[in-house]
């Protein structure tokens, strides 16, 4: 990928993707994981006795009616995790919007052998059918209607989210975890910063956020800023955002599990200080049950936490919005409900996840907003877009370039296509892949039934599908 090839000098002429409403401030979100990975797996002897002193920290709060609910399946553990955008006392400083909300949502399963844990990112622009919840002094409830998945933490809270996520996976939960900005920077900066590789530089002064290419270790302000960011990274969609910051936290998990962190005992209690008080949880989830979780979690290691995004596709009838794949995301989430979930993944091609294949897609038909179209299918598959633009000239074929350092992931993306050959580019260095779309174009393969959770764990390094 010589010097017209590569990702940094794509254009991207070839118009924005689908229209999306201006993103709220919530990816920081993807931290709360952060903080329950410490409080249940990080340091269990010096846990155990600093309980007391720690359990002061934990906040709590009641969860009300939950109405008919999915039954609960042995002695799995699925506790959903949430994020405040509030904007009172510390946080203040990002903005004065009034009431509070939350846009990205996960769910956290911990199977009965307590022998992995698995994350479910529920993307924030979903458009599902909501249930009713009942309106309270403080939230003036929902009615059953189709509508985007966060409007049940506007319209009732906590509990009409738990609701929400029951009533459309049928996966019983047992606790929530709630955390706010200042919390996330909190437990960034107790951890002693973490590592991320970017691919080109960053400069967005909404985020707060100036950062130059290559590897960096980000405080807990830069990390907010980092995960925030949605335009000015990427391709600019939501999706793409949730495959950052599961990177991340995969990042962030390493550390919180690293031998260096669980033997610095002044470092720990920093990390737990911080994650205690930064998260408030229902009242069964105190942090004696967190100590019982992190015995049972002691012998848990990075490649058995497994990272994983709903099935979606874009909606063709309301643009900016996504809406889950049938039947892939309702057998997915079968799987969690009987705590029937695979193991780690193993070996071969899956080493590399879709979501590390880093690419540019280039158009080269002269058919205008081809080059989106195929990014946004790619993306559905899982693919991580870096930029979406025209190709310096018309191209008859296919192509896919490659590096050297791209090789292990460019037969990958081969499989994808119907028709298309590959060029390498022998003086280049990255890992990202340009796809070159000719005038041949016949689309790509179909999919194949899916059987198992792809997803990727926190053994994977950030920077393995960036440039060196």
């Amino acid at each position: 990928m010589g010097p017209t090839d590569t990702p940094q000098e794509s254009s991207v002429d070839d118009t924005a993707r689908p229209a999306r409403p201006v993103p709220k401030w919530r990816s920081w979100l993807y931290v709360a994981l952060s903080g329950v990975l410490g409080v249940v797996m990080g340091g269990v002897t010096f846990l155990v006795g600093g309980v007391a002193k720690l359990s002061g920290n934990v906040k709590h709060e009641e969860v009300g009616d939950l109405g008919a609910r999915p039954t609960k399946i042995g002695k799995a553990l699925n506790i959903l995790i949430v994020g405040s955008d509030q904007r009172r006392g510390a946080n203040a400083k990002y903005g004065r919007t009034p009431g509070e909300r939350t846009d990205t949502i996960l769910l956290a399963h911990i199977p009965a052998r307590r022998d992995g844990l698995l994350l479910i990112s529920f993307p924030r622009d979903s458009l599902v059918r909501l249930p009713a919840c009942r309106a309270t002094k403080n939230f003036p409830g929902q009615p059953a209607h189709v509508g985007m998945i966060n409007e049940s933490f506007n319209n009732g809270g906590i509990t009409c989210t738990w609701r929400t996520i029951e009533s459309l996976t049928g996966i019983h939960i047992d606790h929530f975890v709630k955390v706010d900005f200042t919390g996330f920077k909190s437990m960034v900066d107790a951890l002693g910063g973490v590592e991320v590789c970017l691919p080109t530089p960053i400069n967005d002064p909404k985020a707060m956020l100036r950062l130059p290419a290559g590897k960096q270790v980000l405080n807990g302000e830069q990390a907010l800023g980092y995960v925030r960011a949605r335009y000015t990274l990427g391709d600019g969609s939501d999706i793409g955002r949730i495959q950052r910051q599961q990177m991340f936290l995969a990042s962030v998990a390493k550390k919180a599990l690293s031998g260096d962190m669980l033997t610095d005992p002044a470092t720990l209690y920093r990390f737990l200080d911080a994650v205690t008080k930064s998260v408030t949880t229902d009242p069964g989830l105190d942090l004696n049950v967190m100590k019982d979780l992190a015995l049972s979690l002691k012998d848990i290691t990075a490649d058995r936490i497994r990272f994983v995004t709903t099935p979606w596709r874009y909606s063709l009838t309301n643009p900016g919005r996504v809406e889950w794949v049938q039947p892939q995301a309702n057998r997915l989430f079968r799987m969690v409900a009987e705590d029937r979930v695979t193991g780690p993944i193993k070996g071969g091609e899956q080493r590399i996840p879709k979501s590390q294949i880093h690419i540019v897609v280039q158009n080269g038909t002269g058919r205008s907003g081809l080059a989106t179209a195929v990014a946004a299918q790619l993306e559905q598959r899982g693919y991580h877009i870096l930029k979406v633009g025209n190709a310096a000239a018309p191209y008859q074929k296919t192509v896919i370039k490659y590096s050297p350092n791209g090789a292990t992931r460019a037969p990958r993306l081969y499989r994808e296509l119907q028709q298309t050959t590959t060029r390498l580019v022998r003086g280049a260095r990255t890992r990202a892949l340009v796809l070159v779309i000719g005038a041949d174009w016949q689309g790509l393969r179909p999919t194949r039934a899916v059987t198992d959770v792809e997803g990727f764990t926190a053994t994977h390094d950030t920077c393995t599908a960036t440039a060196t």
